[in-house]
């Protein structure tokens, strides 16, 4: 029976050891400092509305699967013509939230060829409600909140940008 007991004496502080190394672990992946977006790749892009206005961004890509779950969380200010492309070439469905975002969004559901398909408008900002429609989208285009209002952009609209199938 003592030998028993010494033996779980010993491996109780191991196994405390060992949850609080994976639990400190997992709080520094979490608490890592976010990539700049200066680092994010930039392009150009461009709405063109069913009436013929074209509304030009200058966008960062989200690039890798770290940067498509950083996205815009933790930036304070966006510019109108500023924005985030996010690409899914499996053409899925797909969910955004607005968790440690701290400006309002209009989310822009995408399919290949660029055709806005759903707005998702003034997403509340760090709310982690799940946004986005049921149907596959093959890109989620964001922007500053209400600009899509401002400029007239809605579903049946198109996005210009080199990846989409609408470009040549």
């Amino acid at each position: 029976m003592m030998e028993f007991w010494n033996k779980r004496f010993f491996a109780a502080p191991a196994l405390a050891a060992a949850v609080l190394l994976f639990a400190a672990s997992a709080a520094q992946s979490q608490s890592a400092a976010p990539e700049p977006l200066s680092a994010f790749p930039q392009s150009l892009l461009a709405v063109r509305t069913v009436a013929g206005k074209v509304v030009n961004f200058k966008i960062w890509e989200a690039d890798t699967p770290q940067r498509e779950e950083q996205g815009l969380m933790f930036i304070r200010e966006l510019d109108e013509h500023d924005g985030m492309l996010f690409m899914f070439p499996g053409n899925q469905p797909v969910i955004m939230w607005m968790k440690n975002t701290y400006v309002s969004l209009d989310l822009l559901f995408l399919n290949a060829q660029g055709k806005i398909d759903y707005i998702a408008a003034n997403a509340t900002p760090l709310s982690e409600k799940r946004i986005g429609p049921s149907t596959p989208e093959f890109a989620v285009l964001e922007l500053k909140g209400g600009v899509c209002e401002k400029f007239g952009i809605k579903a049946g609209d198109h996005v210009l940008h080199a990846g989409f199938k609408n470009v040549r």
